[in-house]
């Protein structure tokens, strides 16, 4: 076994002791086939209001524009799947990657792991940690890496796993052994693109951000239009329909990261919680949940105008 390998292995065992669902590995170079889509996509304007989107064009599909002399972008998936989810189905809904701790600390912490233990294990490897708060393609790179592929939804799809996961890259200046990308499983199905309550998906493997649940409960920061009104199949926070519905779901297990677990009063809290909730019970459930992106004012804009 060559260097090479070694380093490889020793990565992918060390991922999967802390927890990482699976690791893929594929060389840092231009995302070449990504460009013209991404293009097209910007100057269609789906990004709506989500300007960031437009910055830093070409560090998002070139790794070695983010880390110098990159060789190697791991790739790294971690299940959010929930064992149980709300249960009042009146009420309104929440994304289940919301439900426990924020994802971006949970996984920093372990992608700092995972890089710590290359430079001890290995020697002096330089790299950076993305957890999508950076211009990185996520889905690209891990469909690259041979963990899954882009689904008609746009979301990374697993035969065995489905698609309830986060994803997160180490970019690292060290040569590794690159995997192969998968094929396409979603064959003629167009489960997603039927249930989609505001017609996001404009063409199969294309979703319109500004016209997605998720862009209008998060990232819109304004009203959220009147003519969207009654397409938002009652959530709050998010959306996961088009997970919900994929048929590769059905293989979807629960994680077993305790910090993804909820709050213990987040899943029983009723309609009537909700409409009613105040600042102090926000602040208490969602004390380190992705949700306090929205904050308060956020969160009970959205429960108003489902309500309407």
């Amino acid at each position: 076994m060559n260097s090479k390998e070694k380093h490889t292995n020793l990565i992918k065992i060390e991922a999967k002791r802390l927890g990482f669902l699976s690791c893929g590995i594929s060389k840092a170079e231009f995302l070449e086939e990504e460009a013209p889509r991404l293009e097209k996509w910007l100057n269609q304007n789906m990004h709506g209001e989500m300007q960031y989107m437009e910055n830093h064009f070409d560090k998002r599909l070139d790794p070695t524009k983010l880390v110098e002399g990159s060789k190697s972008v791991i790739s790294l998936l971690l299940n959010y799947y929930p064992s149980e989810a709300q249960r009042d189905f009146s009420a309104p809904k929440i994304s289940k990657y919301a439900y426990g701790t924020d994802y971006h600390f949970i996984i920093k912490d372990k992608l700092k792991s995972l890089l710590n233990f290359i430079q001890e294990e290995i020697g002096e490897v330089h790299g950076r940690a993305f957890v999508d708060s950076a211009p990185v393609l996520d889905k690209a790179w891990a469909a690259k890496s041979g963990l899954g592929w882009i689904g008609k939804h746009s979301n990374l799809l697993t035969q065995q796993v489905g698609s309830f996961y986060f994803i997160a890259e180490l970019i690292v200046d060290l040569e590794l052994i690159f995997d192969q990308p998968v094929t396409d499983h979603c064959g003629s199905c167009t489960a997603c693109i039927d249930a989609c309550p505001t017609q996001a998906i404009v063409e199969p493997y294309v979703v319109d951000g500004s016209k997605c649940i998720s862009y209008f409960t998060i990232e819109l920061k304004n009203e959220i239009p009147t003519s969207a009104k009654g397409q938002f199949d009652n959530w709050m926070f998010g959306c996961d329909v088009c997970q919900d519905v994929c048929p590769w779901n059905r293989f979807s297990k629960p994680h077993n990261e305790p910090l993804f677990n909820p709050h213990p009063e987040l899943l029983a809290m009723t309609k009537k919680d909700w409409e009613e909730i105040t600042e102090d019970v926000f602040q208490k459930i969602f004390k380190k949940s992705a949700v306090k992106r929205t904050k308060f004012s956020g969160l009970k804009r959205n429960i108003i105008f489902l309500k309407e």
